[in-house]
């Protein structure tokens, strides 16, 4: 038995040594398994008489079940050691910055801003928005409008044609949203006053014009609409988008194939260092055309010239995004460039509005 608590206390100081979970189970093996010391004491008891077998084997049991338990102890203190080490080794910085979340890193397109930006001055004058399918028939596009077949306006719009139908009908995608505006002098009744903005094409590619390009017009049906009206309109979005408080327009005669008399209109400018500013200066910038709608036009939309008149505007989205805020080339619009968004876009919670300032 001398023997038998040397064992222990052997075993026990070995258990206590034990770096990590290897060496612990080291240990177990050279005194639990097959060929271990207490199992070897075990296997003796064979050989001994009943009495001594009895007091030998409660023993050796007692310091199997001492010696497990100590195992299992440093066991978990070696577990709990491990788990420590990795933790403070796999350690996350906290103090790293938090990414800033998609409303902040996000920004809305300036064709998207611009088009909130007309939004929200027409709807102030009373404007609705009207918005129609891009692919077209040749009647709303052209004949409605006052273009007859062979008419050479009508290949100035350089018209992206589908192939015809089996009775000879040929779709198109709209060369502008006037379309639009037939449309809603069909489905209503007058008074009429809607803008149309919305996505346009034709076949043409340069730095100021793409096959897919952004306009915005607008129609006013009364009966008592005049060029008047169509001035001061004009006027006050010029004031309100280029955030001007004046500005001079001039209205030169051109010609449209849906408006009589058709007028280009410029806006008084001043430039310098490479800017292009409103409201000063004696230069003269052209950003849009108007127009009297033509009779024929009312008249093939179902309404009375003799009652009803009325004037129409359009102009280029993306031309005008690009005098207020500085943009050289239309084709930056479509190129999907994140660092050019990133300049150039604008907060997606910083909503236009008139009170608040569209552009601040």
């Amino acid at each position: 038995m001398t023997d038998l608590a040397t064992l222990e206390t052997d075993l026990t100081a070995q258990i206590a040594a034990a770096a990590d979970e290897a060496a612990l189970e080291a240990v177990r093996v050279a005194a639990l398994g097959k060929k271990g010391s207490l199992s070897a004491l075990l296997a003796t008891l064979g050989q001994m008489a009943p009495e001594e077998r009895k007091t030998a084997g409660a023993a050796i049991n007692q310091v199997k079940d001492r010696v497990t338990e100590a195992l299992g102890q440093r066991r978990e203190v070696l577990k709990s050691a491990a788990l420590d080490a990795r933790l403070a080794a796999e350690t996350v910085d906290v103090t790293l910055p938090v990414r800033e979340s998609p409303t902040e890193t996000g920004r809305i397109h300036p064709i998207s801003q611009v088009m909130d930006e007309l939004t929200a001055i027409f709807a102030d004058m009373g404007f609705a928005i009207a918005e129609g399918p891009d692919i077209e028939t040749d009647d709303y596009n052209f004949t409605k409008l006052n273009f007859p077949e062979g008419h050479p306006a009508r290949e100035m719009h350089d018209t992206f044609f589908f192939n015809p139908k089996p009775n000879g009908e040929r779709m198109l995608l709209r060369t502008h949203t006037s379309p639009v505006q037939v449309r809603t002098m069909l489905s209503n009744k007058p008074p009429i006053r809607v803008i149309c903005p919305g996505r346009t094409y034709r076949c043409d590619s340069d730095q100021t014009h793409t096959p897919m390009f952004h306009q915005v017009e607008g129609l006013v049906i009364d009966k008592g609409s005049h060029i008047g009206h169509l001035k001061w309109i004009l006027e006050e979005f010029c004031k309100a988008f280029f955030e001007v408080d004046s500005v001079k327009m001039r209205f030169r005669p051109s010609f449209f194939p849906f408006t009589e008399p058709s007028m280009e209109v410029d806006i008084q400018c001043n430039r310098q260092g490479g800017e292009v500013r409103f409201g000063e200066g004696e230069d003269w910038l052209e950003i849009l055309g108007c127009g009297m709608v033509h009779p024929n036009v009312i008249r093939n939309c179902g309404l009375d010239p003799d009652i009803y008149q009325g004037f129409a505007w359009g102009m280029g989205i993306d031309r005008i995004a690009m005098l207020k805020y500085g943009i050289n080339d239309l084709r930056q619009f479509f190129e999907a460039d994140v660092r050019w968004l990133s300049h150039y876009g604008f907060r997606p919670l910083d909503l236009p509005s008139l009170a608040g300032g569209l552009s601040s």
